[in-house]
């Protein structure tokens, strides 16, 4: 496949958990990395960007993983983009072990974002030029699915955002999302299942030492939750997701089928 760009990683002891593999949390952060390694490539890093008051945000993203990297195992992510509007770029990735083997994959929904009017910019015509494209997904699952949110939940948790959960554009990262998400999980589940899929949208903006509310409930479908966060106090949904947990088999994990959806465009 053409124009994928392919970041090498090694895991380290304080990215695993308890079990002796990557976290969901860490998961992504690498996703992210390979992202902003990505940037650097074309002379486009992010803190080059971040001199013209330009960044990428994340909108939506979906992550599959068959298995979770254990400590010290070599993986490479596959990362490319496979299409673009004129504000926001669909990029794909593909989660490798040492043999070449696949162990999980996802898509991400990235705007331009202009850092001063907080808005949506224009994504450079030398930026798209310089990625390309690739019409290939990593996976058939759409990023424009919408994600009820909830008003009422089983399990609520408040909490205040500190300032050190601030990132580079002055709000809140979207690591921090998934953190408060885990968070929120009941400890049983947790505890005899690992995270096999998550589907979110960052629908807006959590700023240092505003207060939100974690809502998490149980769908349906055993070990299967919706997730919805607001602002304490008001009406205002900042995200939705929603995640499906699979039992560990003597210590091991089992593959996931992800729930149906629209056709990825």
């Amino acid at each position: 496949m053409k124009n994928t760009f392919d970041v090498h990683y090694q895991l380290r002891h304080y990215e695993m958990n308890k079990y002796g593999e990557a976290s969901p949390a860490i998961m992504l952060a690498l996703l992210e990395e390979a992202a902003a390694e990505h940037c650097q490539s074309i002379n486009y890093g992010l803190y080059d960007l971040l001199k013209q008051n330009i960044g990428w945000v994340l909108v939506s993203g979906v992550m599959k993983m068959k298995r979770y990297p254990n400590y010290k195992e070599k993986i490479v992510i596959k990362t490319w983009l496979s299409g673009y509007t004129n504000v926001k770029g669909f990029r794909e990735n593909i989660i490798c072990d040492e043999q070449g083997r696949i162990i999980g994959r996802s898509r991400g929904l990235w705007m331009f974002f202009d850092i001063n009017r907080r808005r949506p910019a224009r994504i450079f015509d030398d930026i798209k030029v310089k990625w390309s494209f690739s019409p290939e997904k990593a996976m058939k699952y759409s990023l424009d699915n919408v994600i009820d949110t909830i008003s009422s939940a089983e399990y609520v948790n408040e909490i205040r955002v500190r300032q050190s959960e601030i990132d580079i554009y002055q709000h809140a990262n979207n690591l921090r999302y998934l953190l408060w998400l885990l968070d929120s999980v009941p400890e049983d589940v947790v505890d005899r299942n690992y995270l096999s899929f998550i589907d979110g949208r960052f629908i807006s903006e959590i700023h240092g030492r505003q207060e939100i509310i974690m809502l998490t409930t149980p769908d349906k479908v055993s070990n299967e939750f919706i997730h919805t966060i607001k602002l304490k106090g008001t009406d205002k949904i900042c995200a939705t997701a929603i995640t499906i947990w699979k039992k560990r088999k003597n210590g091991f994990q089992s593959p996931v089928t992800i729930p149906s959806t629209t056709p990825a465009k």
